[in-house]
């Protein structure tokens, strides 16, 4: 597990303190509370902005059975039902305004590099030995973009299943890489949208089971034609760029999950 900044722990005992000394701390947010992004503002309905994008990225994978959250830099239903469920699962006021406590648990989860504390670049790019993010058919920056997005559901992910580890046998792969090792044409690896995980401590069928509620809209476990010993979770009903449907697609007969 990888340490988080002495900045993090400071906000995370600020807001341990009394009442007053909570709101003197709070009113004027330090100006680097983290090195990856810091909330200058308390977030509700009817917000809009990049502060709202990169809340949205943080809690997609909250979305809820069988739902994603937009990224969309608008504070609407499905992004408050979303903060509602990630200050639930970590045992917040449950209120859907994305304040102080909510942004401090953040701080705690991200590290400076904009990714969650249980996952790294390194597990998810190029995934036949050569490392990096060319050679997709995106561009390297939006491709590692996509690949933060999957990090953040895979933490929810992982939360959901108790924080037993999960572990990412497969992420990005380029082009050659995704022929290399037979994937399909237009996979969501190719993007940067996919994992495949495994674990010690939970089935694949309960990976595949929870992935329905944390935003992934194609699933696939034991059952599905060479996923006997991996769950496939991936974004593919947010991907706009590839000549796949948006749709939703799941499919782990063994798990009844359809």
């Amino acid at each position: 597990m990888r340490v988080n900044t002495l900045k993090r722990a400071a906000v995370a005992f600020a807001l341990a303190l009394p009442g007053a000394a909570v709101a003197t701390v709070v009113a004027a947010p330090a100006a680097h509370a983290d090195g990856c992004y810091t909330w200058p503002r308390t977030l509700s309905q009817g917000r809009s902005g990049e502060d709202v994008r990169q809340l949205q990225i943080r809690v997609a994978g909250w979305a809820g059975y069988a739902g994603v959250v937009r990224i969309d830099g608008r504070y609407g239903p499905e992004t408050a039902a979303a903060v509602k469920r990630f200050q639930s699962a970590y045992g917040l006021r449950a209120d859907g305004v994305a304040g102080p406590q909510t942004f401090a648990k953040i701080y705690d989860l991200q590290d400076d590099d904009c990714t969650p504390k249980h996952f790294s670049y390194s597990e998810l790019d190029n995934g036949c030995g050569k490392g990096g993010w060319s050679g997709g058919p995106l561009s390297s920056s939006a491709t590692r973009e996509n690949a933060v997005r999957t990090m953040w559901k895979l933490e929810a992910l992982r939360r959901s299943l108790g924080d037993k580890p999960l572990y990412v046998s497969s992420g990005f792969r380029s082009i050659a890489c995704n022929k290399q090792v037979g994937g399909a044409s237009d996979s969501q690896h190719l993007y940067g949208n996919a994992a495949d995980l495994t674990s010690r401590d939970r089935t694949l069928c309960e990976i595949a089971r929870s992935a329905r509620d944390q935003g992934f809209s194609g699933i696939y476990g034991p059952g599905y034609p060479d996923h006997d010993d991996h769950a496939h979770v991936d974004s593919r009903r947010e991907n706009t760029r590839d000549k796949t449907a948006n749709t939703t697609d799941w499919s782990a007969p063994d798990c009844a999950v359809d």
